[in-house]
């Protein structure tokens, strides 16, 4: 166990460490909120396990979650063509790298996965699998998004005198894209951020930035 936990430490507390820790708190700080709101309108409160079906849970969790996944995936596609002198995100400016590798130069390799030793269409899959992987799990979240925010909107649609709507409905107001788009720009300044300030500011020890000693005009870490 303990070779287990130094070999996926970094799996380990991400997901059980802080994402489930942070999902459990948002389920119950929600539903708290929620239960306000239904109280001040007059309507029935609901216990944790029936909130994590409502629309205010799935919404404000999937259109989080969408907006992570298209960042991680746009983000795979945009260092395979762009640049950025200095920043330890980047390939460097002129050099080949070993992800620049045709992988059929390797199907003979006994170790390399198995489709780079099957070739074909399983290579062709698995050479981009890691943006069809980020893409797809992007589309899951949007549609989760637009399912559970369909639900929210037609409550307080409902509330408030008017009427509920399709998901397709829900996916057409302005509201859907203001919920996206909030998200969706947050997620590539990140992006910015970290492409910055990785050429100018170190840490040391960790892979997303370059050794303490590189002048910053170095690219790549």
């Amino acid at each position: 166990m303990r070779g287990f936990g130094r070999n996926n430490g970094l799996l380990l507390v991400c997901f059980f460490g802080f994402f489930l820790v942070f999902l459990a708190a948002q389920a119950l700080t929600g539903q708290r909120a929620y239960n306000a709101e239904q109280q001040e309108h007059g309507e029935p409160t609901v216990e944790l396990v029936d909130y994590l079906g409502e629309g205010h849970f799935i919404e404000a969790t999937f259109e989080n979650w969408e907006s992570e996944f298209l960042q991680m995936g746009a983000y795979v596609l945009l260092t395979v063509w762009l640049r950025q002198r200095g920043s330890a995100e980047s390939k460097p400016l002129d050099e080949e790298t070993p992800q620049d590798e045709d992988p059929n130069e390797h199907r003979d390799d006994p170790h390399a996965p198995w489709p780079v030793r099957r070739g074909g269409v399983a290579l062709a899959l698995y050479r981009h699998s890691l943006s069809i992987g980020f893409m797809t799990l992007f589309a899951l979240s949007w549609l989760a998004h637009a399912v559970g925010g369909a639900q929210e909107y037609s409550e307080e649609q409902l509330a408030h005198g008017g009427s509920a709507v399709t998901t397709w409905g829900f996916v057409q107001t302005s509201e859907f894209w203001f919920q996206s788009f909030q998200n969706w720009q947050s997620e590539f300044l990140a992006v910015a951020s970290i492409v910055a300030l990785s050429i100018f500011l170190r840490e040391q020890g960790s892979p997303e930035s370059k050794p303490v000693h590189a002048p910053h005009a170095e690219t790549g870490s």
